[in-house]
This record gives C-alpha cells, structure tokens and sequence, in this order.
C-alpha cells in the first residue's frame, strides 16, 4: 500500500494547483522511496528515465524557448508576414499547413507541427491575421473560431497521415491486434490501405476549411451591417 503515496501526491498536488512538472516529479520520488530505494537511488532512476525518453523530454525544453519566442513579438510578426500576402486567406493557409502537416507525418515527421510550438505561436496568428487583412478587426466569436479550425486542421492532419508511415505505433499496435484475432497482416499492407483514407480525409477537411472563408465573409458582413445600422440609429437619436 505504500506504493500508492505517489498516487496520493499527484492527487494532492493538482489538487493544490502546483507545477505538474514538480507535482509528477515529487511523486516519482515518493514511491521510489516506498520501495525501499535510497534517495540517490531514486534520482539516479529519474535520470535513467529522462536518458531513455528524451525525445519525449525534449518537447519540454522547446515549449521554454517557443515562449521566449512569442513574448518577443513571434505571433505580431507571424501576423505582419501573413498580411503581406494578398491572396492570403484564412481558409487557404490553413488547407497549406494541412497539407504539409499531412505529408511530414506519413513520412514520420510528426513532431515537425503540434499545437504548442506550431499552431499557437504560428499558425492561428497567421490564420488570424490573414481575417484581419480582409475584414478588418475581428470579434471574440470570430477569433475562436480561427482558432479552433487551425487546432482541427493539425489533429485531422496528423491522425490520417501518421497510418501512413509503416513504422509507426498505430500501425504495430492494429497488426498485433489483428493477429490476435488470427488475422495476419504486414504493416506495409496497413500502410498501404491506410492511403485512401488519408486521402479522403484531405478532401473532406480541406473542403471544409475552404468553406471557413465563405462563413466568416458571410459572417462578418452582417456583424458590420449591424454595427453599420446601430451606428446611424445614434446618430437618428442625436438629431
């Protein structure tokens, strides 16, 4: 039972509200100690596990550094480069990165985007800014729609593109379970069929975004239409 301290730390430290890195940390150390390892011991199995997973680990140091990055101006300049753009719109760059996003993870490039260090500090100011560029300001409602699309497009991307790459967990993960079932398979064979899924998927959702720049023309034409009539209503009610 002993071992079960580590669980009651996390409970009591998100509970609490602290850093979950030292929250996790703390715990680790909590039931190393329960099973009779000597604190050296238990540190020494920290760094063990921060060796063997790093490429896990080094999303940590990079989420530091893209802070660093936006608190320098990176989405104010993302928005900038987007504006420069004419025939930029939000619909359009959006379906790019769909694209791109797509391809890098059917070659197994799936750290290449992500929500933290691609979508935030890139692609949904560029999203927005390329709104701004045609529209003008934007209102809340608007902007969290940006938003959410450019987080939608990541995740489609890379859900039907990473099937692709045959040495990906997904792929090993449905052969083991088909063979369980008596079924035998190749990964190659899932890869393979994996293609015209992908490709549905880029047809479906890049519609989809395309359609995003008919929505917010249609929807901002009327938040202006109403400011437009509220505006000349005050100005009736002043004369």
């Amino acid at each position: 039972m002993l071992t079960l301290l580590g669980v009651a730390v996390v409970v009591v430290g998100f509970v609490a509200r602290i850093h979950p890195l030292l929250v996790v940390a703390a715990a680790a150390i909590v039931t190393s100690l329960s099973v009779g390892m000597s604190p050296i011991q238990a540190i020494s199995a920290l760094g063990k596990a921060f060796n063997d997973n790093r490429y896990v680990s080094l999303v940590w140091l990079i989420l530091p550094v893209i802070g660093l990055l936006e608190r320098s101006g990176l989405q104010e300049r993302a928005r900038a480069l987007v504006a420069r753009v004419k025939t930029a719109t939000t619909g359009r760059l959006l379906l790019a990165y769909f694209m791109i996003r797509q391809l890098s993870a059917a070659l197994g490039l799936t750290s290449l985007g992500g929500h933290a260090q691609m979508v935030r500090p890139l692609i949904a100011p560029m999203a927005e800014g390329a709104a701004e560029n045609r529209y003008g300001p934007l209102p809340d409602r608007t902007r969290w729609l940006i938003r959410a699309s450019a987080a939608a497009a990541d995740n489609v991307a890379l859900f039907f593109g990473e099937d692709i790459f045959l040495a990906i967990s997904s792929i090993l993960l449905i052969k083991g379970f088909l063979e369980q079932n008596g079924i035998l398979v190749e990964p190659l064979q899932v890869s393979i069929w994996a293609i015209p899924t992908a490709v549905l998927a880029l047809l479906i959702h890049g519609t989809r975004l395309l359609l995003l720049d008919r929505r917010l023309r249609r929807e901002l034409a009327r938040v202006s239409h109403a400011a437009h009539a509220a505006h000349e209503d005050a100005g009736d009610a002043r004369e």
